[in-house]
């Protein structure tokens, strides 16, 4: 009974999602050791449980970066104001957010200097001394680092005063070539979300109004948290030549006349940790993933005092390992029923509960964390076993968020349908728009929602706008955002 108490404690840690969801993330981050708040308002200590997830997430990306040429290198963190005062719509849309750094030690500085909210007045600098003829292109660089914009409301992963995150930016001949490579890397995103994170998304166009400062097309994937409100998960922008016009960046064509490059930039943020805690998590805690997992496995002795138990775990550990899982053995003295709440909580997928019966009878008990299906195994077959069930849990885990996508995306055809299935349903409205930003204003101030994007496949739901009755130009889909 004593145990039963401190496991039902441990869950009552975490408020109930039905009850606050964001008090609920806020737990599950706090409890989890994700993350922390620092002395520093606004900023986050991203603690060594969440930057593994940080880590793995790096080096699936990276990979998938490199195999399409892409290049690594560092910015400095500083922008002179003159740089970044060339391209003025890029400067307008992060003015509000911008951090001036106008002292160095004691002396003040000649030029203000602001710290990167990103990157692009850097890369076309660079750009600009660095291609000169044809044979220079493309240029396929990404870095990875932090930014620092001045948010006024803070929330670990979601929106933080400084967050990591990659950043990729290419420079191209030609404007098909930069429309493909945009394309390319949201394509990428949406993959790795869906093979990876085990998240649906929704891919497509920005409008004019939430597209990127300085870019000609924004390209978005869009998922779906379990309150009902959407993620932009990561974008792809395309910036034409325009900011190659602000910062001279020409080459020398093959037929020696001089262009103008086309260029793209995109990227992912930690904020992706939080999608992958309101997609998958549940009121025990997180729900990780097996393919991002730091921990895929954890061995969990019972009665590990007794002689040969320990010995056997690690035995069991060294076995798993050796074919490539991520294992850890919880040798710590707390009880069994306190380990499996705590490893519950941290949302590692599966756990291997080994005793003197179980070693007397060369078997194991295996527990799934998306389903708590129980399962004794012959520790012949272990290693297959574990394969095979980190499999389905990986596959279980997309089929759920898929469904809860598909059961909590609705059409409305009139403002009134759309306000009240956002009130009552939550989730994603797909509705018909004339393409007014006039009209987009309208929806967001009438129902709360703002247009996540212009889907690439576009349906047909009715003739007209859902909000001003003219005709229609495209399907968007809408809903309420964090």
């Amino acid at each position: 009974m004593a145990e039963e108490n401190k496991n039902k404690k441990m869950v009552e840690d975490i408020t109930p999602m039905d009850v606050d969801f964001a008090q609920w993330y806020t737990d599950v981050v706090r409890k989890a050791q994700l993350a922390d708040y620092s002395c520093v308002k606004g900023c986050m200590i991203v603690e060594p449980a969440g930057y593994a997830i940080w880590e793995n997430i790096q080096h699936e990306l990276d990979r998938r970066f490199k195999a399409t040429g892409v290049e690594n290198c560092s910015m400095p963190i500083f922008i002179p104001e003159s740089l970044l005062q060339k391209e003025k719509d890029h400067v307008e849309g992060f003015a509000p957010e911008v951090a001036w750094v106008t002292h160095g030690g004691m002396e003040e500085l000649q030029e203000r200097l602001c710290v990167r909210p990103t990157s692009e007045t850097l890369f076309c600098d660079y750009y600009s001394r660095h291609v000169q003829s044809y044979r220079d292109l493309p240029k396929l660089y990404n870095q990875w680092c932090s930014v620092v914009r001045w948010e006024k409301t803070t929330r670990p992963f979601l929106r933080s005063r400084e967050f990591w995150w990659q950043e990729g930016h290419t420079a191209h001949a030609t404007a098909e070539e930069a429309k493909e490579r945009t394309e390319m890397m949201l394509n990428l995103y949406a993959d790795f979300c869906e093979e990876v994170l085990a998240i649906p998304v929704i891919k497509g166009q920005k409008t004019e109004k939430e597209r990127f400062a300085g870019a000609i097309a924004t390209y978005t994937i869009e998922a779906l948290m379990h309150d009902g409100k959407a993620l932009q998960s990561g974008t792809s922008h395309n910036f034409g030549d325009g900011f190659a016009k602000a910062f001279d960046i020409k080459y020398s064509d093959k037929n020696n006349q001089l262009q103008y490059v086309h260029q793209t930039s995109w990227g992912v943020s930690t904020r992706i940790i939080g999608a992958i805690i309101m997609v998958h998590g549940d009121n025990d805690g997180l729900k990780l993933p097996p393919r991002i997992a730091p921990t895929q496995v954890i061995i969990i002795p019972i009665q590990q005092k007794k002689e040969g138990v320990l010995e056997k775990a690690a035995e069991l550990k060294a076995a798993l390992s050796d074919k490539g899982f991520r294992v850890k053995v919880d040798d710590c003295d707390k009880t069994p029923g306190w380990k499996f709440a705590d490893c519950e909580m941290r949302g590692i997928p599966l756990r291997v509960e080994i005793g003197p019966r179980d070693i007397e009878n060369n078997q194991a008990v295996l527990v799934r964390r998306d389903t708590r299906e129980k399962v004794t195994v012959s520790l012949n077959e272990l290693n297959e076993k574990v394969a095979e069930l980190l499999d389905d849990i990986q596959a279980n885990m997309y089929k759920m968020a898929k469904d809860h996508l598909d059961s909590h995306t609705f059409t409305a055809t009139t403002i009134d349908e759309m306000e009240k299935i956002l009130d009552e349903k939550t989730g994603f409205v797909k509705a018909m728009w004339c393409g007014c930003r006039e009209c987009e204003d309208a929806i967001k101030e009438k129902t709360g929602a703002t247009s996540r994007c212009m889907p690439f496949k576009q349906e047909h739901i009715s003739d007209v706008c859902v909000n001003c009755g003219k005709p229609a130009t495209k399907m968007v889909y809408w809903g309420r955002a964090y």
